[in-house]
Parts: structure tokens; C-alpha cells; sequence
């Protein structure tokens, strides 16, 4: 059958297309910037006819609505990565949460060992062929809805049709929900002066021909600020952001030294504003591809000089790190850093980095602790950490004795705590600190 017949056939509206969901359905909604916002808030205004509805979704830009206060009869909210908006209902009880690195997340839904009932996701419009791109967001999205019982799919004018391993066919969807709203949108971070000093010694330890990965935040952009000036960097990351247009444009990206994947940028996600979805749109040089592929140790070890720069909340003297929970509270989730950090450990050459400030609300807490806060979860053991970076310096602890990681990470710590770290040191260690 003529795909345009079947696509013409399968248009609902949003709020017919929700009815399909039941109570104590399994729905895994898309992920970041690709979340279906009209799918989700038309399944919120229906919550009467639900009943435990568990949802599934990583990165939060909506609102979240199902995990607010009062929903707790109709919806439990179950993710590997929490953010603003699910944060609170983790923590309190409304919902749950499943540690997981971003490389087996697919893997789950594939091998069943997490059902799915409902996948909700966003996509764009159909090429001459009928298939649709999931656009600003492969990562599981795609996983989701190739192992999903129901698929819904809210087919957005504004999505950008990205290239790479990212498409489904029409034929594969069970109601579509036509929409032109603006796609979601994520402003450019505050850059200050420490994130500044950062980005520099980080940028400092990148070599020409690397390739890169950045996560999110103000310290990552801070980062590409000092790159401008590199030659024939590569970018092999899960997410893109739109300070990597700038490092294209200025000539430092290339890709020509990559040893996979030869001239090419290969992302998971996107988050960004307009102008980063405009410029990957249609555009040949940027391959998205689902995160168990991205996130590949196995892949990414491949990949000659690669460089892995990401954050953390807190490291102890022996060097192990909480990246995603203050204490018992879970703050966000492990993402893809360990999925780095591990490949970079397997390649030629690599040097994955951890950054953080030395202080936290406004220098009365040191991030360089003798010991991880109770409650903490380690998402980086002492074994696989190589750099961590703060606006004091940076501190290498491969190769190094337990006294050895202590006193580097003292030097880089805020010179107000320095002086209480080191009668640590000195109890510890059993030696003067010299």
C-alpha cells in the first residue's frame, strides 16, 4: 500500500490518540528536545481515566505535569536520568528510579527487560519515501519505538530531519498527531570567570586531531571557547550542542583525522535553540545514531585521540566522584560518562576529564571532600578516573599511590579548605603532608 494511504488513514488528534494508553501501561516518552509536548500534556488532561500509569523519560524541557503533586493515583514516573521537573518526585516518593549507563538503556527495551507498552514520540515530517526522522532525538527514542505495542507519534512541521540511523517509516506507527508547534528550545548557559578558567586548562590538554566529547553545561561551552583555534578536531559525542556550530564554522572541526566515521559529526541528541536545529537539518555532516552505539565503549574506543570532558558534584581524596546525587538525593543520573570514560580508557592516547568548581553555594562547601557525603552514589570508581579539573588546576591520578591522588587533588582544591584536607591527608596517610 501507497505509504501517503496509510499515513492519511492513521491522523488522529491528540486527544484520541491517548485513549489508546490504559491504566498501569508502561508509556516511554521521547527524550530532551525531541519530548512529543502536545502527546504529553493531551495523556495529562486525561489522567482521570488513568490509573497507574508508569512513565519513563530521561532529560526533562516540559513540564513534567504527571509527576506534579496530586498525580500520584494516576501516573508513577520512573527514569534513568532526572532533572528539574521529575527531581522532586523521585525524592518524595511519587516516582522511581533505575541507575543505568545511557549505552545499555536501549538494550533494555530490545531485550525486554523493561516492557513498553506506549512509546510517545516526535518526529518529523515523512520524506518522499514515507520514512520520518526522529530528528533532535535518537538515543532510546528510537529503541523505544521499535519495541513499543503502541506507537504514537507526534509528527512536528518544526522537527529538523536529521540523517544518520534515525528514521521510521509511517508504516510503523499506529496514530500520528499532526503539529507545527516550535520545537523545544534550549537557551545558551551563563558563562563566569571560574567556568572560564576551566574551560581553558581543559582546552589546554586537547591536541589537534582529537576527537571530542562534551556534556552539558556552562564548564562544557567554556570549554569549546578555547578550541577555536585547534585543528581538525572530530566530535563523537551524545550530545550536541550549539557550541559546536562555532567550532565548525571557525575551521576547527573537520572530522579529517577521525578513524571512524571520516568527516563526520555522530550525535544521540541535540539540545540547543533555532539556530542549531537549522543547521543540522538535512545537513550531511552530522550522523545521529542511537545511544547504544554512541555510547559504545567498544565504539568509542576506537577513536584515536579521543578526549571525554564531562562534570561531577564531588570527588573524595582517594579519587572516586558522585556525578549525579547530593547524599541520599538523587540529582540526575549517570548519562553516558561512564560509557566514556570506560572507552577512553581502552583507546590510544585518550584523556578523559572531570571538571568541577572547587566550592559549592558560594564557596562555603568544598567539592573536594575526605569522604563521599553518606547517601552518595559513586558514578565513577577511583580505577577510572583520569583528570579532574578545577579553576585551581589539574590533577592526573593514573599511575598514582592513594597519597599520591590525595595531595594532587588538595593542590586544585579551594585554598579555604586546603589547610583541614591536609590533616586528612596527614591522619590518613600516615605522613606529613610535604
Amino acid at each position: 500500500m501507497d505509504w501517503k494511504v496509510i499515513y492519511n488513514e492513521r491522523i488522529v488528534s491528540a486527544q484520541e490518540a491517548v485513549t489508546h494508553i490504559k491504566s498501569k501501561d508502561y508509556v516511554v516518552i521521547g527524550h530532551g528536545t525531541g519530548e512529543p509536548i502536545t502527546l504529553t500534556k493531551a495523556m495529562v488532561d486525561n489522567y482521570a481515566k488513568y490509573e497507574k500509569v508508569m512513565t519513563m523519560h530521561m532529560v526533562d524541557f516540559g513540564e513534567q505535569a504527571y509527576c506534579r503533586q496530586g498525580m500520584e493515583k494516576h501516573f508513577i514516573h520512573n527514569s534513568f536520568f532526572c532533572g528539574k521537573n521529575t527531581r522532586d518526585a523521585i525524592n518524595e516518593g511519587r516516582g522511581v528510579f533505575t541507575p543505568a549507563f545511557l549505552s545499555e538503556v536501549p538494550r533494555f527495551f530490545s531485550e525486554g527487560r523493561i516492557k513498553i507498552d506506549v512509546a510517545l514520540i516526535q518526529v518529523s515530517p515523512p520524506d518522499q519515501h514515507g520514512y520520518c526522522s526522529y530528528g533532535t532525538s535518537v538515543d532510546y527514542t528510537k529503541a523505544a519505538s521499535e519495541n513499543a505495542k503502541i506507537v504514537i507519534a507526534e509528527v512536528n512541521k518544526k522537527m529538523p530531519r536529521t540523517l544518520g540511523n534515525c528514521f521510521i517509516h509511517v508504516s510503523k506507527i499506529d496514530y500520528i498527531v499532526e503539529t507545527d508547534r516550535p520545537q523545544i528550545m534550549t537557551p545558551n548557559v551563563v558563562i563566569d570567570d571560574d567556568d572560564r578558567i576551566i574551560g581553558e586548562y581543559c582546552a589546554s590538554m586537547i591536541e589537534d586531531g582529537s576527537t571530542i566529547q562534551l556534556g552539558i553545561g556552562s564548564m562544557p561551552d567554556a570549554v569549546a571557547l578555547f578550541l577555536k583555534n585547534k585543528k581538525d578536531l572530530g566530535i563523537h559525542t551524545e550530545l550536541m550542542s550549539e557550541a559546536m556550530i562555532e567550532l565548525i564554522e571557525t575551521g576547527a572541526v573537520t572530522g579529517k583525522k577521525k578513524t571512524i566515521h571520516n568527516g563526520k559529526i555522530v550525535a544521540t541528541c541535540l539540545f540547543g535553540t533555532q539556530r542549531l536545529y537549522d543547521y543540522v537539518n538535512d545537513n550531511p555532516m552530522i550522523e545521529m545514531h542511537p545511544s547504544d552505539y554512541t555510547n559504545d565503549p567498544r565504539v568509542i574506543a576506537q577513536n584515536y585521540k579521543m578526549v571525554s570532558i564531562n562534570g561531577c558534584i564531588q570527588i573524595d581524596l582517594m579519587g572516586q566522584s558522585a556525578s549525579e546525587t547530593i547524599g541520599y538525593r538523587q540529582y540526575s543520573g549517570t548519562g553516558g560518562q561512564n560509557d566514556y570514560m570506560r572507552g577512553i580508557a581502552l583507546t590510544r592516547d585518550g584523556k578523559a576529564i572531570l571538571c568541577m568548581k572547587s566550592t559549592a553555594k558560594r564557596h562555603t562547601i568544598s567539592r573536594i571532600v575526605s569522604i563521599l557525603d553518606e547517601g552518595s552514589a559513586v558514578t565513577n570508581l577511583r580505577n577510572d578516573i583520569h583528570y579532574v579539573v578545577t579553576e585551581y588546576g589539574i590533577a592526573d591520578l593514573k599511575a598514582k599511590t592513594l597519597p599520591e591522588r590525595a595531595k594532587a587533588l588538595i593542590e586544585i582544591a579551594h585554598p579555604k579548605f586546603r589547610d583541614e584536607l591536609k590533616e586528612v591527608y596527614e591522619q590518613r596517610f600516615f605522613k606529613r603532608y610535604e
